[in-house]
Parts: structure tokens; sequence; C-alpha cells
């Protein structure tokens, strides 16, 4: 589990990544999506077209411990996309943030 510190930095970190992408254009056509899933769990979409992330590959990783603990993720079409156990909101965010800033976006 993260710790406020680190879930406060987290959420600033992509409210900043967001906010870089926002040109008057962007933002009418792409963003971030975060949803829940009936199964129960987490899904999230992050647009990536038009960003310094454009056309970076990010291939299927799927995480299936149990039916309690579980996390996949990848990027399609320009998306970045995730969905996980109700437990993985921020892993997932942190594996955005840690995906993005490896490619320096």
């Amino acid at each position: 589990m993260t710790a406020r510190g680190e879930s406060d930095s987290l959420l600033e970190w992509l409210q900043e990544w967001y906010a870089r992408q926002c040109d008057g254009d962007w933002e009418h056509q792409y963003g971030v999506t975060i949803d829940t899933l009936d199964n129960p769990g987490w899904t999230v979409k992050i647009d990536i077209k038009d960003t310094a992330l454009a056309g970076q590959s990010l291939e299927r990783v799927r995480v299936d411990n149990s039916e309690t603990d579980w996390l996949f993720y990848w990027v399609e079409n320009d998306r970045f996309e995730a969905v996980g156990d109700p437990t993985k909101l921020s892993t997932i965010l942190e594996i955005f943030r840690l995906w993005a800033e490896s490619i320096g976006a």
C-alpha cells in the first residue's frame, strides 16, 4: 500500500502531466478516464495521442495472482489502458508514471 504522501505526489504528478497536454485542442478530444468495474476493480484509460508519448508501445502485461489480486496494462491505439482489482488504482497510475518518465515525457 502506498503511503498517503506518495499517493498525493502521484496524483499531483498526473494532474501536472494532464495540464501539460492541454493546449486548447488536445483536451477537447483526449483525456484521462478513471472508472470502476463490476467484478470489482478499476479501469484507467489515458490518451497519449498528440503527446510526447504518441507512437510509443507497451506490450500487454498480465499479473493474475488470484481472483482478488490482478492487474493488466498495455498501450494500444495511442492509449494507455489498465484494469486491476480494487487495490490497484495507485499501482496503475504509478505504472503509467514510470513508463512515461522512462520515455522522457
